[in-house]
């Protein structure tokens, strides 16, 4: 899948291993939330980047006292129904305040990219055949907001209000 970034496509180095899979010693990986508990100790251990990957279901308290081991959460949205990983990515910000990258991954829809930014993605794995002009047409579409998120735009309230 093209990963998006900074509203440009940008190369993906990142390799997501699965549970019984071996690693590869060089290349930053992104394992599982129950790996990561399971093999914390070797996974530590390592010499490059680290990733973790949250399912619908794992809030991201389980992983919260370890986000300074992680450089990037992926966060899957199994679903196009399924929100939680919006309060997902805004708790990794807001409260536990990890600065690496949040990416998007599974379901991620065009109608749900501009939200999915001001909730703290700065990364977005896309379906195949994206284009990156939809992709910035999307995230410009609302120009006025009404609930405040880490992302510091005025709300309407606060545009009317002189805030």
């Amino acid at each position: 899948m093209p990963l998006i970034k900074n509203g440009e496509f940008a190369d993906n180095a990142w390799v997501t291993v699965g549970d019984g899979d071996e690693l590869p010693t060089d290349a930053p990986v992104i394992v599982s939330a129950s790996r990561w508990q399971a093999e914390r100790d070797a996974l530590s251990g390592r010499n490059a980047p680290l990733g973790v990957k949250l399912e619908a279901g794992e809030a991201p308290e389980l992983i919260a006292d370890d986000l300074d081991r992680f450089q990037l959460v992926a966060v899957n949205f199994p679903a196009f129904k399924d929100g939680r990983g919006f309060s997902y990515a805004s708790l990794l910000r807001d409260r536990y305040g990890f600065e690496g990258e949040v990416r998007a991954v599974g379901e991620v829809l065009r109608d749900q990219w501009s939200l999915m930014l001001r909730c703290g993605f700065d990364a977005f794995d896309v379906a195949d055949g994206t284009k990156i002009e939809a992709f910035n047409e999307a995230i410009a579409e609302l120009s006025h907001v009404y609930q405040a998120t880490g992302d510091g735009k005025k709300t309407v309230w606060q545009l009317r209000h002189g805030g």
